[in-house]
């Protein structure tokens, strides 16, 4: 039985014990002796590695950020604070006999360079990836072959959540890029033994060439954008292709509203799948890991499996920082349990979960470890318009979107920020834009979406405006940008 199979029926009580073990042996044996920015912090705060004991005394550790990523002038490679750099004199300080007299013994019989390659195998960097978002510097975080093995661990997992059978057939559209997103799919299937054929998404072979390699694939399984993946599978239907080999759609990188869950399986059954599930993943670079949901057969939202062996979570009030009880609104906190290389600890990720953190056992699966809520608000879509104040009423965008993406008639939108005249000084303008369904009125979407903003979002949209499907697929950058452009603020800045 492997470690996940066991991990993932356990009793709670049993895993908060197994995780408080982990954590002490993490922040003793490696964040506290290798990590320069850690072991800095801890000084500064006068906290000692061995007051953390169990998952509660992370509340000891002042909370970390994006922001501590960044470069200053002073330290322009400020990143580079954040892997861990053991060394000789500190691996024989740090870590206990029993952990050095593997090291010893290899010294003795293989000599001093096996011992070197040993430890280079674990937290040498020899991979790397970059954050994402377009309003905050792209950071890099390094992955040691330890980490690239968790990266093939947590791969396993995924299929393994999601039931996938191992004979699949995988079509991976995710942007080829130096993100999680891709790379995860990469060792998944790696790990497995599963078929992948990784496209790159539209802007390496178009939605032409992506759809010529899902049909002569056969692809069982279509991974990729939320928005991507619904643009290819309405041009699939409109062109009459044969995807009646699909049985499961994983979706990543950004919200996946239930709506479009449906609307997925409703293209699907027209090119010819049914009893398709659709599954909502949930990752992000700085924990070099993605969590799933588990299959239910209305693909309703079931929370994201978490892997207690490999990480805590916490959920934070965003503005006190203070630990909330489970199961409240808030902001995710991350804290890795076997991390090498780059290494985030108490990180906030910035992402704003509803529902909290669950720990009661799946009703779906049955298993037994934490769970995320599925209705997650990223902080890639926070940081480019969220939760800002327009025509004086604070709006959160993402609730716009999910009203927007659940509108049958609605096929692609985008709400863009305007200020009246262009004047920085002037009233706040929202216009949506929008292509609708052949056949649909535009006359009565308009008056739709006005009455949907204004009695959920308290706002009305000043003008909706209409585009055909071809300019609209232009205008938020479908097959040009890494991803669409859903929300644009062309507000000048004053």
């Amino acid at each position: 039985m492997t470690a996940w199979q066991r991990m993932q029926r356990l009793p709670r009580s049993e895993q908060r014990a197994a995780q408080d073990a982990l954590l002490q042996r993490y922040v003793r044996e490696y964040l506290y002796p290798f990590s320069p920015y850690y072991r800095a912090l801890f000084d500064d705060n006068g906290i000692r590695p061995e007051q953390i004991k169990t998952a509660d005394d992370l509340r000891r550790i002042p909370l970390s950020s994006k922001q501590d990523l960044l470069p200053t002038d002073d330290d322009p490679q400020r990143f580079k604070q954040f892997i861990l750099q053991p060394d000789p004199a500190s691996i024989k300080k740090a870590w206990p006999l029993k952990k050095k007299l593997p090291l010893l013994w290899q010294k003795w019989t293989q000599g001093a360079n096996a011992v070197r390659q040993r430890v280079r195998s674990e937290f040498a960097p020899c991979f790397m990836t970059f954050t994402t978002g377009r309003s905050a510097e792209p950071v890099p975080f390094f992955y040691s072959p330890h980490d690239i093995q968790n990266l093939h661990d947590t791969g396993a997992r995924l299929v393994d959540v999601m039931g996938l059978d191992p004979d699949y057939r995988i079509a991976n559209v995710f942007p080829y890029a130096p993100h999680l997103a891709f790379w995860q799919v990469f060792f998944a299937g790696q790990a497995t033994g599963m078929m992948a054929l990784s496209t790159g998404g539209g802007k390496v072979m178009g939605s032409s060439g992506d759809l010529r390699a899902i049909s002569r694939l056969r692809a069982d399984a279509l991974i990729g954008v939320p928005g991507y993946v619904y643009h290819l599978l309405r041009r699939a239907v409109s062109e009459g292709l044969d995807l009646s080999s699909i049985r499961c759609v994983v979706l990543g990188a950004e919200r996946v509203p239930p709506s479009l869950k449906g609307k997925i399986v409703q293209l699907l059954a027209a090119a010819g799948a049914n009893d398709v599930r659709v599954f909502g993943t949930y990752g992000f670079t700085e924990a070099r890991m993605a969590f799933a949901e588990c299959p239910t057969k209305d693909n309703e939202y079931t929370g994201y499996h978490l892997y207690p062996d490999l990480a805590i979570f916490e959920v934070i009030d965003p503005k006190t920082g203070e630990v909330l009880p489970d199961g409240e609104d808030g902001e995710l906190v991350f804290t890795p349990l076997q991390a090498r290389a780059s290494t985030v600890f108490r990180y906030r990720t910035g992402d704003r979960v509803r529902g909290g953190l669950q720990y009661e056992p799946c009703p779906h699966c049955g298993r037994t470890v934490p769970r995320i809520s599925s209705d997650l608000t990223r902080e890639s879509s926070l940081k480019d318009l969220q939760l800002l104040k327009v025509k004086g009423t604070l709006v959160n965008l993402e609730d716009a979107a999910m009203l927007l993406g659940g509108m049958d008639e609605v096929e692609e939108w985008q709400i863009e920020l305007r200020k009246k005249d262009d004047d920085p000084h002037e009233v706040d303008e929202m216009v949506v834009h929008l292509s609708v369904k052949s056949g649909a009125c535009e006359d009565v979407a308009a008056k739709r979406v006005q009455e949907l903003f204004k009695s959920r979002l308290e706002i009305s949209p000043n003008r909706v405006e209409f585009y055909g499907l071809e300019s609209m697929l232009n205008k938020i950058g479908m097959e040009t940008e890494m991803k669409e452009k859903r929300f644009l603020d062309a507000r000048p800045q004053v």
